[in-house]
């Protein structure tokens, strides 16, 4: 029974997932600290309001508190960005390098009397003819 157990812990996927959990928990720290400490005052630089939370609307005696959605907005931007140009477009990048192959064999080539596509093993062209040459 504990072998068992023992067997999924240590699966790879099941550990990836608890370093996936606690770098994106340490992540979403660095990510609030940006938001609340560099991104907020300098859009408050700009429109004149350092915190968006207090703002709000009052229609017949109820509250509408607006300006904490625009906090998680610009929270949930900056951290969408983040991970885009920080995470996603380098891990591409490293897997197209990775991947990158020898490019696949031409299947075809062209016949030089009436250009039309024919495999390149063929001995006369199927448009035209032409007995075609040993080179592809």
């Amino acid at each position: 029974m504990l072998k068992g157990f023992k067997d999924f812990i240590l699966r790879g996927n099941v550990v990836d997932l608890a370093v996936g959990i606690m770098i994106g928990a340490a992540f979403n720290s660095v990510i609030s600290s940006l938001v609340k400490d560099l991104m907020t005052p300098f859009i408050a630089a700009i429109f004149g309001k350092p915190n968006f939370g207090n703002l709000s609307f009052t229609v017949n005696g109820s509250q509408f508190l607006y300006g904490d959605f625009f906090n998680n907005l610009i929270s949930f931007l900056i951290t969408a960005i983040a991970v885009y140009f920080f995470i996603v477009l380098p891990i591409n990048k490293l897997n197209a390098l990775m991947h990158k192959g020898p490019p696949p064999e031409a299947t075809t080539k062209q016949c030089p009397e009436c250009l039309s596509s024919i495999p390149v093993n063929a001995k006369r062209c199927a448009y035209c003819a032409s007995t075609q040459s040993d080179t592809k």
